[in-house]
């Protein structure tokens, strides 16, 4: 299952909700320094979606704030569409 995120750097805390046109925003505590602020969104993600991080990986975006990201169709739990859902609803 792929996801578009947009991710926020360097905010006051971490968290996953709301759009940012179509994407997931992500927003996390990591400045954009050194792919930290990737990582930092990928466990985010990962926490959110009630996956281990291992199984949430980078498509596209390494150096851009809008990224696409996978997640192992085999980890995805059956609530994912809601819990999406729900997020995107901020």
């Amino acid at each position: 299952m792929r996801v578009a995120i947009r991710v926020r750097p360097g905010a006051s805390r971490t968290r996953v909700g709301g759009l940012h046109g179509d994407r997931l925003v992500v927003a996390v505590q990591a400045r954009a320094v050194d792919g930290a602020a990737t990582e930092a969104a990928l466990g985010a993600l990962a926490d959110a979606l009630g996956v281990r991080r291992r199984h949430v990986w980078l498509v596209s975006g390494a150096t851009s704030r809008d990224k696409v990201v996978e997640v192992d169709d085999d980890a995805v739990p059956d609530d994912v569409e809601p819990r999406l859902a729900s997020l995107r609803a901020g």
